[in-house]
């Protein structure tokens, strides 16, 4: 698996999912660019200046995708298998996680980035300007880059 740290950068604890419903939940009014993918084959270690420490023990797959949700869509419940380094380009958006029932947003706007760790949550474009977020995804070699999860049955999409 992937190990690694980032710091200094505004991390989304997003917890793992709870589900009650065997069905995953689409995205709604959302629109993802054809993904790009390159696989880094030799484990690696990097460390900068004490700031930053990277170190993988496998094949690991970058991917790269711009997201566009529309005011009132949003990304449907789902997960990732690695983490995600996430900028937000334009618009502001909010985060739930699947394991709060709580219902606890965390908004995010332009010029914005965090990490999401992969687990359950939902995206949600709650104003009035389309949002543009930029992915890159750290993923085992060959995983899928996000998996649909059910409803946990709170936060409705």
């Amino acid at each position: 698996m992937i190990k690694a740290i980032f710091a200094c950068l505004a991390v989304a604890a997003l917890g793992a999912a709870s589900a009650s419903i065997a069905f995953g939940t689409p995205p709604f009014l959302a629109s993802g660019s054809p993904p790009v993918r390159g696989t880094i084959e030799q484990p690696f270690k990097v460390e900068l200046n004490g700031v930053i420490k990277v170190k993988t023990k496998a094949a690991l797959d970058v991917v790269d995708q711009t997201v566009t949700i529309q005011p009132g869509g949003n990304s449907g419940w789902h997960g990732h298998p690695g983490p995600v380094l996430v900028v937000v380009k334009a618009g502001t958006v909010t985060f739930y996680e699947a394991h709060d029932p709580t219902c606890t947003p965390h908004s995010f706007s332009a010029g914005q980035a965090l990490v999401d760790s992969g687990s359950g949550h939902l995206a949600r474009n709650q104003g009035s300007v389309p949002v543009e977020l930029s992915f890159t995804y750290l993923l085992p070699a060959g995983a899928p880059f996000r998996t649909d999860l059910a409803d946990p049955g709170y936060c409705s999409a």
